[in-house]
Formats: C-alpha cells, structure tokens, sequence
C-alpha cells in the first residue's frame, strides 16, 4: 500500500506494535518440549488483548494463527502436536490485522543448542535485512533489495531461495510489490515515499530449492537443509526507512 494520511500511519504503527508484542511473546516462550500448537496459541491470545485478528486465517483459511515451521520447512508451517528439540530452528512467521490494516514480521528462534552452522545461518538472514535497509530508500528498485540480500547470504556461503521473498503489505497480506531476494531485473518497481513492504530473508544451508508438502501449506527445503527467516514491515520515507515491526 502507499500511506496517505498520518492516520494511515498511525494506525500502521499500532498494529506493529501488535505484532512485534506477539513475536517477542512467542519467542520467550520457546524451549524444549514446547508444541507448535502451543506457541500459535501465545501468539493468538496477544493478538486478541490488544483487538488485533491473525490475518491468514482470515484471509486464506490458513489453519492456524501463525505459520510456524521447524528446521528444514521453510515457510507456512502449520502449527501442531510437534514439540520442539534440542538444535531447532523455529521460524514464527505472523501477520495481523487491526483496523482493516496489516503487518507482517518474522525472526527464527534457536531451540537450545544449536549447531555452529545453525547459528551462523540465523545470523546471516537477519544480517541480509539489514544490508537490504541501506537501499530501501526512495529512487532505488525492489531489484535493490534483492541484490543486498543475496550479496549478504552468498557471502557467508549460504543460499536464498529464489522463489520466495517479500512483497507489498497494508491493506492486505500480500499486495504489489514483489520484493525479490535476488537481483531479479523483472522486479524494478521505483521505491517511493509512503511505500509500505515486507522485507524477508528466507535462506538455506542448500541448494535453495523448496517443495510444496501435501498439507497444501508447508514449504520445505528439497534437499531437507536447514532454513532460516527473518522480516520486517517498513515504510519507505525520505530518509533511512521506518520499520513498523521493530
């Protein structure tokens, strides 16, 4: 969307507030043994308290509040019975809406004690977003941001998966427009003041290629390597770009 009042603003604001608020909860409470389940419902109850609605459910009938995805699932998982390891990596991924306006974050969270390449790997993605924010500004292209992204990933030997990144955000879940995490020269929409977007690393210890599961939801690694995901919704302005979900 493109921010056209200082209500819009406002109100884009509150309802990152939200989100983070629900993340952060969600992160504490992760620990060994913990379901999915579990952790969607943490999300949920912050979600209700503070008047905001999970917003995949409401808009794709998604089976969940949030997609939470474990290890090798790199995006859209559903939560569930499964309980949390030692060594895991859990991505919550969650998007809300509240006064007919919504944000979108993600962080991947360490279960216990992680391998030296599963930290390495969560590292770099939030490392990516924030080489992508350097050109997040007004007069550079979503292809930009791409670029950043995968400059970062490659550089610490790691993969983005190509077929998955960000997108436009505010009025809907997803809206132009696509936020590559390549430099994919077919996305080259101007970024502008008021532009309001998602941007989200989503890398991997392989080959970067996902399948979609038979649950119709839940994306995973082809090759079954590690991922990792971390997002953010910003809005671009005329300086450095104001990140709604921090």
């Amino acid at each position: 969307m493109s921010i056209k009042t200082d209500e819009e603003l406002a109100k884009l604001k509150v309802v990152g507030k939200i989100v983070r608020k629900a993340l952060d909860a969600m992160a504490a409470a992760v620990r060994i043994g913990i379901t999915t389940a579990e952790l969607d419902q943490i999300g949920a109850a912050i979600l209700t308290e503070y008047g905001a609605e999970a917003a995949p459910p409401k808009v794709y009938g998604f089976p969940g509040s949030v997609c939470i995805s474990v290890n090798d699932e790199a995006v859209h998982g559903i939560p569930g019975s499964r309980a949390l390891r030692d060594g895991d990596l859990v991505k919550l991924d969650l998007v809300a809406e509240k006064d007919n306006l919504f944000a979108d974050a993600a962080v991947t969270v360490r279960v216990g004690n992680v391998s030296t390449t599963a930290d390495a790997l969560v590292r770099c993605a939030e490392a990516a977003f924030w080489k992508a924010m350097a050109v997040a500004r007004i007069g550079f292209r979503t292809c930009h941001i791409g670029r950043e992204v995968e400059r970062e990933t490659r550089s610490h030997g790691f993969r983005i998966m190509p077929a998955y990144g960000g997108h436009g955000v505010g009025r809907t879940i997803h809206e132009a427009p696509s936020v590559p995490n390549f430099d994919d020269r077919t996305c080259r929409t101007k970024l502008f003041e008021g532009l309001v977007i998602a941007v989200e690393p989503i890398i991997t210890t392989g080959n970067g290629r996902g399948v979609l599961l038979s649950d119709r939801w839940t994306v995973r690694t082809a090759d079954r390597s590690l991922s990792a995901h971390y997002e953010h919704t910003i809005v671009i302005t005329k300086g450095a770009p104001l990140l709604l979900t921090a």
